[in-house]
């Protein structure tokens, strides 16, 4: 226990200590593997039940259907969803994923899943998915307490990047001795036991709000509240940068670096890794003020990308992403402790709702313009322009709250005079 204890930050045994918090956490943990299987076994079955000539869209509208609805959901259910409690929420989104996937699974092994009904299968799967984030992290806002959010969220955000390192290997296992049908099954299961968890949390930790204070919509929340607005336009907009990496990263190194595509493995492993150390560290810091920190992330991840502009070295490249990702690992804890912090209990539902539908859909949607931009400045250059203006968004950040600290500062009174 000893050795444990001194392994182990005590900002992160502090949080492992409340009951309810270690239930969703472990149910969430075995959750997000299910997505890191799913990251091969979506576009994997997409290509078993495609015909060849139409294999690269039923890919493109599987892998679109699994994540993009998500911001429709957000929004259109918004007037009945967002009168539900925490736990409620959690556990409507698992059961849905678990339903839409295996029922996916099920349609292949009998051999009568078509294309279509798979991408609308998908698509069912993803609505609820901006509201079971949301209803994960107001149910951390209300069984821990507020010094101790960021460990708690950074123990989910390790959770999600650990199943995004191992999923995929394992996927690739599972599919090459069973087929990704049952891949896909097994990821439908892991949203059962998620929802198993939720049971045995207490009904108290998670209490439902006064009918007057859910009525609200997330967005109008938001507007009421600057310090939110400001912080979900900066993410949006860090996200819609990383958008392009996703596109000119594969591309740099097929084509620029002349690897096999297998190969951008590592790049992506290397990440994962650095984002990995760097969000358990960062969650074992007590004195760190969040704002501050977040724009030095954005500008760091910035900085990271610039080398790929400059040089074709295998080491250096892969050094710098490896640093981004160590850079980048506490921004999902610290943006949503943010969040946490301004919004009160009963509007959080709602707000982190809303930020779900935008932060969804930013980076596809700059994947969208990576297309073009590494057609006209080439692999590496497209990551060059996205690191430079993601620093430039964090030197206009920091400068607007900057002269936004500046305007609220008291102005001292004047010395009497005679």
């Amino acid at each position: 226990m000893r050795v444990t204890n001194r392994l182990v930050p005590a900002a992160y045994r502090d949080v492992l200590q409340v009951p309810g918090f270690r239930r969703l956490l472990s149910g969430e943990a075995v959750s997000y593997l299910g997505d890191g299987l799913s990251v091969v076994a979506i576009s994997l079955l997409a290509i078993r039940i495609a015909a060849p000539d139409h294999a690269a869209l039923v890919v493109g509208a599987a892998v679109a259907a699994y994540t993009l609805p998500a911001a429709l959901g957000a929004l259109a259910l918004a007037p009945w969803l967002r009168r539900l409690d925490a736990r409620t929420l959690v556990t409507a989104n698992a059961l849905l994923r678990a339903g839409g996937l295996g029922a996916a699974a099920v349609l292949h092994l009998l051999g009568l899943l078509s294309p279509a009904g798979y991408v609308a299968l998908l698509a069912v799967s993803s609505l609820l998915v901006a509201w079971g984030s949301a209803g994960t992290y107001t149910l951390v806002s209300r069984l821990v307490p507020a010094e101790h959010r960021l460990p708690a969220n950074t123990l989910l955000g390790t959770s999600q990047t650990t199943a995004i390192i191992v999923g995929p290997p394992l996927a690739g296992l599972l599919v090459a001795t069973t087929g990704p049908g049952v891949a896909l099954a097994v990821d439908a299961l892991t949203y059962l036991v998620l929802a198993a968890q939720l049971r045995r949390i207490p009904a108290a930790a998670a209490p439902a709000e006064p009918e007057a204070n859910r009525t609200t919509s997330g967005f109008r929340l938001l507007a009421r509240r600057p310090e939110l607005l400001g912080l979900l336009a900066l993410t949006a907009i860090f996200f819609f940068l990383y958008g392009p990496v996703e596109v000119a990263l594969p591309l740099f190194v097929v084509d620029t670096l002349d690897r096999s595509a297998g190969f951008l493995g590592v790049y992506w492993a290397v990440f994962g890794v650095g984002a990995l150390l760097g969000g358990l560290l960062a969650g074992a810091l007590r004195r760190v003020t969040p704002w501050p920190f977040t724009i030095v992330v954005i500008a760091g991840w910035g900085a990271a990308l610039l080398p790929f502009g400059f040089t074709t070295s295998t080491w250096i490249t892969l050094v710098g992403l490896a640093a981004g990702g160590v850079i980048y690992g506490p921004f999902p804890a610290f943006n949503i402790t943010l969040f946490q912090s301004a919004a009160g209990p009963a509007d959080l539902p709602a707000v982190l709702a809303a930020r779900g539908s935008i932060t969804v859909a930013a980076a596809p949607i700059g994947a969208a313009f990576g297309g073009p931009l590494v057609a006209w400045l080439g692999p590496g250059g497209t990551l060059l322009a996205s690191g430079a203006a993601t620093v430039a968004l964090a030197v206009v950040a920091a400068t607007v709250r900057l002269a936004s600290t500046a305007r609220r500062r008291p102005v001292p009174a004047a010395a009497p005079t005679g």
